[in-house]
């Protein structure tokens, strides 16, 4: 469907020029209306530019401006980001350790800004510098990962923010550990007592209430079988309680315990993961502190969702448009 209308040409008493009336329907692309971009826009939020371009007998090109005009009023709608609590994360957008900052505000549950050009101190502060230094100092909390350029950046910046460490990368660390443990059994090992562990590695690194019945029967056949393992594992399972405690004093106590746990065991990457935990204490018992009862999972779940955009999309070559994804990931449909 076509429609034809004549637009009219006025001549400006101001400034001397000849322009065009503006009409408020039509998109930035004067070949379509706001509407039918705002429809492209919301089918490229679950498909892809090529598959749309395909349905709608468009160009690719075409398609990819709607979708940016679309998400551009996304943000403008949304408004300017004014957080307290926000979570820092980084994100590979290619191969070679290329990284990016993405920052969220936690309490609106949205990203609120990508960029920097690595994931050192200077790219961080350039997230402060465009939030300005009236809305840095509102910042309350700030969660990460032990990560010291952002750590630096952010209590130079946000001198009034709490610095709280993400759960799930201290946890991440923790695997690594019991993995470590793992290899170092199959290479103590040899022969038939080897045949436990090979091939177990995701069974022991998972927690039991996500393994299948068959995955738990084998995980109780390796954890029978060696006492060293049944011990790295049953440690690894407790250590999610020190995020239930209401006070620094009651996780302290159990963090004493759990190390204490550790003596005579031989499990040596347990024993840096408890001293790399005793370095970083203050950031991770600030999550016993009832003001810093945030949700932690949104940080790791956003970094799930830009693993699907980037994975839907074969990898995005454009980073400004990667930008409007990720910021607009989160925002209604307009």
């Amino acid at each position: 469907m076509y429609l034809e209308f004549e637009v009219r040409r006025v001549l400006c008493r101001s400034c001397g020029k000849v322009k065009r009336e503006r009409v408020e329907f039509l998109a930035d692309n004067p070949f379509y209306t706001k509407r039918f971009g705002y429809y492209v826009g919301r089918r490229c939020r679950t498909a892809t530019v090529q598959d749309i371009a395909k349905e709608l007998k468009l160009d690719w090109h075409t398609v990819k401006e709607l979708d940016k005009q679309y998400m551009k009023v996304q943000l403008t709608k949304a408004g300017k980001p004014r957080p307290k609590v926000i979570g820092i994360d980084e994100i590979s957008i290619r191969k070679g350790h290329t990284y990016r900052i993405v920052v969220s505000d936690l309490e609106k549950t949205r990203p609120i800004w990508f960029g920097g050009q690595d994931r050192s101190e200077e790219s961080l502060k350039q997230f402060f510098d465009e939030l300005g230094k009236p809305k840095s100092a509102r910042i309350r909390l700030a969660v990460m990962d032990m990560w010291k350029p952002f750590r630096n950046a952010t209590r130079g910046c946000a001198p009034h923010a709490a610095i709280l460490y993400d759960k799930f990368h201290v946890l991440r660390h923790l695997g690594e550990a019991l993995d470590q443990v793992r290899k170092s059994e199959y290479g103590r090992l040899c022969g038939k007592d080897r045949r436990f562990i090979k091939g177990q590695k995701y069974t022991l690194l998972s927690r039991w209430d996500n393994l299948t019945l068959e995955g738990r029967q084998a995980l109780k056949t390796l954890l029978g079988a060696n006492k060293r393992l049944n011990t790295a594992y049953l440690l690894k399972e407790s250590f999610g309680q020190l995020w239930s405690y209401e006070r620094e004093g009651w996780a302290r106590r159990f963090f004493e315990n759990w190390k204490a746990a550790l003596r005579w065991q031989r499990l040596r990457p347990f024993e840096k993961f408890a001293e790399m935990i005793e370095r970083h204490w203050e950031g991770v018992a600030s999550y016993s502190r009832p003001e810093n009862k945030v949700s932690l999972g949104f940080v790791e779940g956003l970094n799930n969702k830009i693993r699907v955009i980037q994975r839907r999309a074969y990898g995005l070559r454009d980073e400004e448009y990667l930008r409007l994804k990720i910021l607009t990931s989160m925002l209604p449909e307009l």
